[in-house]
């Protein structure tokens, strides 16, 4: 970001040499029998004139314009500063000519008609609003283009984000060792109950196809993920039985609410890898999901410390982060903290 407004920078310093050196020496070469003093004179005061004059105003609009919000507010300030502008123009147009007049060589008949009316401010300063207002003009026009190539630009990052989050997510759901973990755990569970494992391989081929059919879907209802939810915990049980406590806490109005997919269920799964499974007793899990004002709370205690292996590469929480980011921006949120040997995850998604 620093480098291109670097550049930025230096493309303005040149166009503003270039061009306003353009227009003096097409100004100083079309009088006939014009001294050379005179003409280098009139080149090298009005390039810096007229650089000086439209920085200065370039400097102002930078800092009061607001172009994202333009409004009839914003056309005041650049018609009071390009009027303001054209008035510091021309007095210098003024100051230097007297100047040149008072101490320089003596006048020829051509340079004395050029210079009639070179004291006269207000004849000087509408001359003026021409020059600098066509000088705005121009400064707009390229502040339009570059804002919408960089609105262009925005939309093609915004979606190769958007569809690498699409990937990332799709990573993070189909957790392999919770696939094989479960698949052995099923195995393990035939030889006791037939029944319940034939229902344990549903619940497992339910989270599947859940992964893979909601990766491209924005939001879903509070009630879908809670399903997968239910069915994860139960699967995880197998393993853990009594050493898995899990309890819900979910109001009744937030049931038809819509939600990022997969957000509740990778809180889960964050809390029974990192939380419950490094316990020789186990823990409980609390899931807690209510409104607050405009605001939807999804809270995740789980009973443990707040400590994630060195080799854990945390996908599934950077893709509740960058979910949320790429739906809500800063209006929504996620942190992480341990409160009273307890790690509480909590989301906050706006309603309105």
């Amino acid at each position: 970001m620093e480098l291109s407004s670097r550049k930025r920078n230096i493309a303005f310093w040149v166009l503003q040499l270039l061009g306003w050196g353009f227009i003096n020496s097409i100004a100083a070469l079309i009088p006939q029998n014009i001294s050379l003093e005179m003409t280098i004179f009139s080149v090298i005061v009005g390039i810096f004139i007229g650089v000086f004059s439209t920085s200065i105003l370039r400097w102002y609009l930078k800092r009061n314009v607001h172009f994202d919000s333009f409004g009839g507010k914003e056309v005041i300030k650049i018609i009071v500063s390009t009027l303001l502008a054209s008035l510091i123009f021309g007095l210098l147009n003024v100051f230097f000519g007297y100047i040149y007049v008072k101490f320089g060589p003596e006048l020829t008949e051509a340079e004395m008609h050029m210079f009639e009316g070179y004291d006269k401010i207000m004849v000087q300063v509408l001359n003026s609003v021409f020059l600098v207002g066509a000088w705005v003009i121009t400064y707009l026009v390229i502040k339009l283009l570059l804002k919408l190539n960089q609105n262009r630009i925005e939309r093609l990052e915004l979606n190769t984000t958007l569809k690498q989050a699409q990937l990332n997510t799709l990573k993070g759901q189909i957790n392999p060792h919770f696939m094989f973990n479960s698949l052995n755990n099923i195995r393990g569970l035939m030889l006791e109950d037939v029944d319940k494992s034939r229902e344990m391989l549903t619940k497992l081929s339910e989270i599947i196809r859940y992964s893979l059919t909601k990766n491209n879907i924005n939001d879903i209802p509070v009630h879908e993920e809670l399903e997968v939810v239910d069915n994860y915990i139960d699967l995880s049980k197998i393993q853990f039985e009594d050493r898995l406590e899990f309890v819900k806490q979910v109001s009744d109005d937030t049931l038809d609410l819509r939600i990022p997919p997969m957000v509740i269920q990778l809180l889960i799964e964050n809390a029974v890898k990192h939380g419950i499974s490094n316990l020789k007793n186990g823990g409980r899990i609390l899931l807690a999901i209510f409104k607050k004002d405009d605001d939807l709370f999804i809270e995740v205690k789980n009973t443990g410390k707040l400590k994630i292996s060195e080799d854990s590469t945390q996908l599934g929480l950077k893709n509740i982060e960058q979910r949320l980011k790429l739906l809500y921006a800063e209006r929504a949120s996620f942190k992480l903290e341990e409160i009273s040997d307890e790690v509480l995850a909590q989301i906050k998604i706006p309603l309105a």
